[in-house]
């Protein structure tokens, strides 16, 4: 019986039932084709005993063509049990992505966060990205974050081999991605039938900063009979200039009424004289925080430079293509130093309040009762020039062994592994203050700051001898990430006579051990020595060595508009205000180990039958998960002569949860290019390692504790959804598909208590007052919210529709999503789930023949909410598109030349608060253009 349906997925395996015409149609490409690349499945594909020929075929090689690397996509999406999408082989290492991130959002339902114009997170289908389960070689992923999200932009996209988002999962996939499963597959010597030597070479230059950047990357694999070896290396460098007018939000009027004596007062007095807003409980925060004015508006430049590094290596023993063993190890560094300088206006200062109201709105947020200070003049805005140093340096491994074995009608899959972060986290904030009356007004691209009629000529841009050293701030951080993993699967492939559907049973076991562990440490060097306090407010900045922000990094003047104002350099303030013995203290009651076990069991079935004349496959399984969470952390104790103080010792908090995960996948060959695909599951999310965390962090700028809670449970969706999947020749395909969730237990960080009379002192150690603190907690949020969406899929090598467009395709791809959660605004302003875009897609057209190729590609992303600012008010990003390019030529069967573009139309990024009226955000990264070339031997 031939049945035109995907293969069976086994736990990290998936068998093929490809038909013999798509191996001889691809193998006849590999024949004539000048360069060899590998697109194979995220594990060894294997068949039962029944099927001797297709295991022959293990490897399928696919050539530099990008048709056929999207063809063996497509082979894989038809060939899964559940509902996913790949990107294989030329895929992504050709595709003109930055990074991981900016291959991955080509596929359907798949969205980034960029920072600074450079791809970072990924969200599955609107999802938040802790939400998404990440593993490599099917180890989960190790990350230097403090939670579990993965930063992609640390991964070198050479050395994968090809990644699959599985969005419906089975009972034999480990648990953990509500929005779905990134699975990530670095290549092994078998995927090669002969000796394979490629390398690449780079030089981008990015538009702002006017930089050159090189890139490289080497692969060499081959086998020895039974044994077999690969290694690859990437290296590249990146310094990207981001200039930006961002930094403008909302705070509330009660900023300065809660002060005591004539600020208040003055606040109360001004608005009813300018708005005619007249106050009966100046302290009603219900009221106060609904009239809001602006807080920070500034002008940045951020100089980005990123040094990555990537290296696998694989050993293979096949002695057979029943047996094999494959150690594979991949090591990254991923190491970045941005520098950004500041000048900047903070209105809600300490020492300010209202002077006069010039421009107030009270129609605009008419519906949730906010009137806008759009223009106001401040009686002693705080001004700042800020020389901020972030350097992060990221160390990731990975080991693994992993065991594939058919003998007979069983087959019989180990794993071994490990996988390791370790992040070094160094911020320094060199801080001049200059004190004085300004006006702050909104304008068409976000914010102004100019003098107001008390200013007696004050300049914040240039008058470096009123800016008064404040501090050189300093925080360290360090995070270690540890996950060991264990894995044993059994399928025992059946024939049997009482239920001749019943095709295969299927167990597993898998252990898991994680632990993650956190020390911080901040500190003020205030004087040339320690406790030291003599530069405080006796030091200007024109005591210090300035220049041009536009000299100290590279590139051309401002963007954003036409200004310039002078800083210190942050290699100056290093080396000056770190004086010998210096170092940052680490401070216990930052201090936060997790350590997680998870025991997991699971049985499926799996189910092969004809409904009439349509073949049908089932497979139906359960997962039963046990999570034990043990959280350590210093906590504060009374010492006996009543002062707070903290335990000698870590003390621990521990939780566990069970539960049960069922999943049911159907697929059902209408014809034999017309799929009918479903899917239902209950799938969980553990709580982020941080939220989990048992510690308490201060925030005295909002005068609130935030609190770990050991105590959460996992966030759960019910989710079903069902496809039509229309395979055409060639890798050609239409589909459509419509999922929905259902997710409850949504952690959200909730008020719980408040702490009265916290000592606040000033950096003289004179008392400042006492202040009363709020408690925040994360929390499982009651009731349940409902995600659902639809996904389109178009896919065609216009050469099968007439001969004149041979070479010619597109590849097109759009998602729809709708939510019933509301951002958590403490004013209860509706807004969509943070990071969630309505409306996303993708295009991609394409010309390729022997020598010649070219794609252009454009991907858009509908507004979303980025955050809610101080639990209130909500600061989007605006819908944003960027085009990309890639044009190829192939010298001869040895050399291709390539120049790649990204953001070739220079788009900013933008954003808003609350209304489009209210421009929060215009950030430049330029556009970037790649020269390279690749050598396959």
């Amino acid at each position: 019986m031939n049945h035109h349906i995907p293969g069976r997925q086994a736990s990290g395996l998936r068998t093929r039932t490809l038909s013999r015409s798509i191996h001889l149609l691809l193998a006849g490409a590999m024949a004539t084709a000048p360069v060899q690349l590998l697109a194979q499945d995220s594990a060894p594909a294997q068949e039962p005993a029944t099927t001797p020929d297709a295991r022959q075929l293990d490897a399928i090689q696919v050539t530099g063509s990008y048709s056929l690397s999207l063809e063996r996509a497509v082979d894989l999406k038809r060939d899964n049990v559940g509902f996913s999408d790949s990107i294989v082989a030329t895929d992504v290492a050709d595709f003109p992505e930055q990074n991981l991130a900016e291959a991955l959002q080509r596929m359907p339902g798949v969205t980034i966060e960029r920072n600074k114009g450079l791809g970072s997170r990924v969200n599955v289908r609107g999802l938040p990205t802790e939400f998404t389960f990440v593993s490599i070689n099917n180890l989960a992923t190790a990350s230097g974050s403090g939670g579990r999200d993965v930063e992609f932009d640390m991964f070198a996209s050479e050395i994968i081999q090809s990644v699959t988002v599985q969005k419906s999962p089975t009972a034999a996939d480990e648990e953990g991605g509500i929005a779905g499963s990134v699975l990530i597959r670095t290549a092994r010597p078998f995927d090669y039938p002969s000796r394979k030597v490629a390398a690449s070479a780079e030089g981008a230059h990015n538009s702002i900063s006017e930089e050159v950047d090189p890139r490289f990357s080497f692969l060499a694999s081959d086998t020895w009979g039974d044994f077999g070896a690969l290694v690859s290396f990437s290296k590249a460098e990146r310094t990207n200039r981001t200039d930006s007018n961002s930094g403008i939000n909302f705070r509330p009027l009660s900023r300065f009424l809660d002060a005591t004596g004539e600020r208040s007062d003055q606040a109360a007095a001004v608005l009813a004289r300018d708005a005619g807003i007249v106050l009966e409980d100046p302290t009603d925060h219900d009221v106060t925080n609904r009239i809001i004015f602006q807080d920070k508006v500034g002008d940045r430049v951020y100089l980005n430079e990123q040094d990555k590094t990537g290296a696998t290596l694989s050993l293979q023993y096949k002695p057979s293509n029943d047996f094999s063993l494959t150690f594979d190890t991949l090591h990254g560094s991923f190491d970045t130093t941005e520098d950004e300088y500041d000048a900047a206006a903070y209105s809600a200062s300490s020492r300010s309040t209202l002077d006069t109201i010039h421009e107030y709105d009270s129609t605009t947020l008419a519906d949730y009762g906010i009137t806008v200070l759009r223009d106001v003049s401040y009686t002693a805005t705080q001004h700042e020039f800020l020389s901020k140093e972030r350097i992060n340096e990221t160390d990731y491994q990975q080991y693994s062994l992993a065991m594939d074995w058919t003998p007979g009608d069983w087959e019989v899959n180990g794993l071994v592994g490990f996988s390791g972060a370790e992040k070094t986290y160094d911020y320094a904030n060199l801080k001049h203050v200059a004190y004085a009356p300004s006006r702050t007004r909104w304008t068409e691209d976000g914010g102004e700051t100019i003098p107001s009629a008390a200013s007696a000529g004050f300049d914040m841009y240039d008058s470096p001898e009123s800016y008064l050293f404040e501090a050189y701030e300093t925080q360290l951080e360090h995070v270690d990430d540890d996950k060991y993993a264990a894995q044993l699967d059994a399928t025992r492939h059946l024939q049997l006579d009482v239920l001749p559907a019943l095709s295969s049973i299927q167990v597993g076991a898998r252990f898991t051990d994680k632990s993650k562990e956190r020390e911080y440490g901040e500190t003020k060097i205030q004087g040339p020595g320690e406790g030291d306090i003599s530069w405080l407010n006796t030091r200007t900045l024109a005591d210090s060595p300035l220049q041009w922000v536009t000299d100290i990094v590279p590139g051309g003047g401002y963007v954003p508009r036409d200004l310039a104002w002078m800083q210190v350099s942050n290699d100056y303030a290093r080396d000056f205000f770190r004086y010998a013995g210096f170092e940052v203290p680490i401070d216990d009651a930052q201090y936060y180990r997790v350590d997680e076990e998870v025991t997991s069991l699971y049985a499926m079935l799996n189910f092969d039958f004809d409904l009439g004349r349509v073949p049908v496959f089932v497979n139906a399984g359960a997962r039963a998960v046990d999570t034990d969470v043990m959280s350590y952390g210093y906590h504060q104790v009374q010492n006996p002569d009543g002062s707070d103080g903290l335990t000698a010792e870590p003390v621990s908090s521990d939780g566990n949860y069970r539960e049960v995960l069922p999943s049911l996948n159907v697929q059902a060959g209408l014809t034999d290019n017309l799929v009918l695909r479903g899917a239902a599951s209950e799938t969980l999310m553990r709580p982020a390692l941080t939220d989990i965390a048992y510690r308490r962090s201060v925030s005295w700028n909002e005068f609130r504790f935030m609190d770990g809670n050991p105590d959460l449970k996992p966030t759960m969706a019910d989710q079903w959804e069902a496809g039509l999947e229309y395979y055409l020749d060639n890798g050609g395909l239409l589909a459509a598909s419509y999922f929905w969730k259902e997710i409850e237990g949504v952690v959200r960080q909730e008020l719980t208590g408040i702490v009265e009379d916290v000592e606040k002192l000033n950096a003289n150690g004179t008392l400042d007052g006492y202040y009363d603190f709020e408690v925040y907690q994360p929390v499982n949020a009651e009731g349940a919210y409902e995600v659902s969406g639809i996904e389109l899929i178009a896919q065609m090598p216009l050469g099968m529709l007439h001969p004149v467009l041979e070479g010619f395709g597109f590849n097109a791809n759009y998602t729809v999503l709708d939510s019933t959660l509301t951002g958590a605004s403490d004013l209860d302003i509706p807004t969509a789930p943070e990071g969630l875009a309505e409306k996303a897609y993708n295009v991609t057209l394409y010309y390729e023949n022997d020598r010649f190729d070219a794609r252009v590609s454009y991907n858009y992303k509908d507004e979303y909410v980025e955050y809610i600012h101080l639990n209130s008010y909500p600061v989007y990003r605006d819908a944003y598109g960027q085009t990309d390019i890639s044009i190829g030529y192939r010298i001869n069967d040895v050399l291709k030349v390539t120049l790649e573009g990204i953001n070739v139309t220079d788009e900013a990024t933008t954003g808003y608060t609350l209304d489009p009226s209210f421009p929060l955000m215009n950030e430049y990264s330029g556009r970037r253009v790649a020269l390279g070339v690749r050598a396959d031997f």
